[in-house]
């Protein structure tokens, strides 16, 4: 994958972290997960590459119609706030994917720029899912983070077997959905996708 395009993948991941509305952080997050496709088809060399392929395109389509469903079925009466401000969620960000590409001296990859934007989405994801208190951004922030490691399979040398890359993304579409049905409960139970009500509850 050309630099130019990994790095348009980082600043995809870089906008979900500080963007507010979750209409928009779903739809950026499917557009990487799209272009992620698009590339696994441009460099399919085989019937299992595409079937690889045609797998990431089933679970980019499957978690966008996920969150926009749960997006229109738990409307907030009122934004859930973040406990960081976006430009402090930014450095942070910024700042756990540097660190990481400092500790991680190579992942095997075909590329160092390859490496580094797996890196990136991984710390997106978890500086996402750490800092936002609305429970669809937490789910996002876990696939911000698989979108890295499923780029991470694409840039494998040779590439990863058909078997690996199916389990995973069935995998990890299993966890976003669960995940996106305790933020529907969350939401019945208070009336906002805001973790921080979960702070109420006493044994």
């Amino acid at each position: 994958m050309s630099g130019g395009l990994l790095w348009i993948l980082v600043a995809i991941g870089l906008a979900v972290v500080v963007i507010r509305r979750r209409s928009m952080a779903v739809a950026l997050v499917t557009a990487q997960a799209l272009v992620l496709v698009a590339f696994a088809l441009y460099d399919a060399k085989d019937g299992e590459d595409v079937v690889a392929a045609g797998a990431l395109a089933v679970r980019a389509v499957a978690l966008a119609t996920l969150f926009l469903l749960l997006v229109s079925r738990t409307r907030e009466q009122r934004p859930v706030h973040a406990r960081v401000p976006p430009p402090v969620r930014a450095g942070a960000a910024v700042a756990f994917a540097l660190t990481l590409t400092w500790l991680v001296s190579t992942l095997g990859l075909d590329s160092r720029d390859a490496e580094r934007a797996v890196l990136a989405l991984v710390a997106f994801g978890i500086v996402t899912a750490a800092t936002r208190r609305a429970t669809l951004f937490q789910v996002l922030g876990i696939v911000l983070a698989e979108n890295g490691l499923a780029l991470a399979a694409l840039e494998l040398p040779g590439g990863a077997s058909l078997t690996i890359e199916l389990g995973v993304a069935l995998d990890l579409m299993l966890i976003a959905l669960v995940a996106g049905v305790f933020h529907e409960r969350i939401f019945a139970e208070f009336g906002a996708g805001d973790s921080a009500a979960l702070r109420t509850l006493r044994d």
